[in-house]
């Protein structure tokens, strides 16, 4: 069975990775971890989990074979460091930086300890999007995540929203190699809060658009992908829409299949922990994971 430290017990670890976590205790002796005594003692006794402690450190200080960490960005670098340095495994949520130099160095560190270093983009693992990076013959791909009336520093934005829009874009296209264009678009307020931003990217077979819109009339994620067969699309993550010339389909999530299957954190989790027992490849393959936070990089730094 493995051991895996758990830190930063917030809203995203409580609502998306804890109820999974919960379930898998045939396979995983989970170790929370925070600061908080009353928070651990509460969160040990909702989620039936006996394991905790309450520093970094006293954490590190047991057989641990991986670490999750859900602490907020800013503090991704050090505790990932530490980690990676006491020869463990760790899952961390997006972004792992909003420095790119220190992305690639950890990424390096990695390596160099051959570690797995997995970053949470969970669209990846969504069942509908898995199925529409299964299509061949990709000419089209287009994302778009809208949001009604939101104001958000354009860094912020960026790294929080519209990563998954980018990252999502680069899953479903092709390897883009090296002959590719890139073309960012931003739209910001006086205050410095985005508005609308996009990000073109053109290769000799695919054009791949991701955009963000926080002055929408609506909360959406749209993917769209165009092939010689029709038109394929995933709305919300929930539904997915077949159009072709003669036939025209709709699937939509079964009623038994909960949100956090449908989103991909339980199959994100779920690949994370296997590739750990059977010593497998990256569920996030870092090259892939280094690109989108260059992107990133590139949106911020075009606004500037």
């Amino acid at each position: 069975m493995l051991k895996i430290g758990v830190i930063g017990l917030g809203n995203i670890a409580q609502k998306a990775y804890l109820p999974v976590m919960a379930q898998m205790q045939d396979r995983v002796d989970w170790v929370l971890c925070t600061r908080q005594p009353a928070k651990l003692a509460q969160l040990q006794a909702q989620y039936h989990l006996e394991s905790g402690c309450l520093s970094f450190d006293t954490l590190l200080e047991q057989p641990l074979d991986a670490v999750f960490i859900h602490t907020p960005t800013a503090t991704h670098y050090q505790y990932v460091k530490q980690a990676l340095l006491h020869g463990l495994h760790v899952f961390v949520d997006k972004p792992l930086s909003e420095n790119p130099l220190e992305v690639a160095e950890l990424y390096k560190l990695a390596a160099s300890k051959e570690r797995l270093l997995t970053v949470g983009f969970n669209r990846r693992f969504a069942p509908f999007l898995q199925k529409l990076n299964h299509l061949p013959d990709k000419q089209l791909i287009n994302i778009t995540k809208t949001r009604v009336a939101t104001s958000q520093p354009t860094p912020f934005a960026i790294y929080d929203l519209m990563i998954h829009t980018i990252d999502t874009a680069l899953f479903l296209a092709d390897s883009l190699g090296t002959n590719y264009k890139i073309r960012p678009y931003c739209q910001q307020d006086a205050n410095g809060n985005l508005q609308l931003a996009q990000l073109t990217i053109e290769t000799p077979r695919q054009l791949i658009s991701a955009t963000l819109n926080l002055q929408s009339g609506t909360n959406q994620e749209i993917a769209s992908l165009q092939t010689p067969h029709g038109l394929f699309t995933v709305d919300n993550l929930t539904r997915y829409t077949t159009q072709a010339a003669e036939d025209s389909r709709i699937q939509t999530a079964a009623d038994w299949t909960s949100t956090l299957e449908t989103r991909g954190f339980a199959p994100m989790i779920d690949a994370f922990i296997t590739a750990l027992e059977t010593n497998g490849a990256n569920p996030v393959p870092p090259e892939s994971s280094l690109l989108t936070h260059q992107f990133c990089h590139e949106m911020v730094h075009f606004t500037k």
